[in-house]
């Protein structure tokens, strides 16, 4: 019943997310209004981690999972992907190793800022 209150709570949020999508009439995914929804809730204080984590360890277990559709849907389109297939692997290639190294020099910043308040 606890995973059942808690997975309750993260699609509550998600749907929060949808309904601000379809008012809001930005390009922006409903799936990032409820992600920044839902770290609201936990920064503030209003939604505890406890809330939501075993729900949350469990969706994120069956993530890779989730991208099987996707890449079978690829596989469906191939013939309109195949004459722009290397412009766009090489772009997925350079974006995801920048995206690696940013996150990681942002990690890096917060740990060191972590460290100083710990010293002081």
């Amino acid at each position: 019943m606890k995973f059942l209150k808690q997975a309750s709570r993260i699609l509550a949020i998600s749907f929060v997310g949808e309904v601000l999508k379809a008012v809001i009439p930005l390009p922006i995914p409903a799936s990032v209004y409820g992600l920044v929804i839902l770290l609201v809730l936990l920064c503030t204080g209003l939604l505890r981690v406890s809330q939501v984590r075993e729900a949350a360890l469990f969706l994120i277990e069956i993530m890779p999972v989730m991208f099987i559709p996707a890449a079978v849907g690829l596989t469906d389109a191939w013939p309109s992907l195949a004459p722009v297939f290397w412009p766009v692997a090489i772009t997925v290639v350079f974006t995801t190793v920048l995206v690696m190294a940013v996150t990681g020099q942002a990690t890096q910043f917060v740990i060191q800022r972590g460290k100083g308040k710990k010293d002081a």
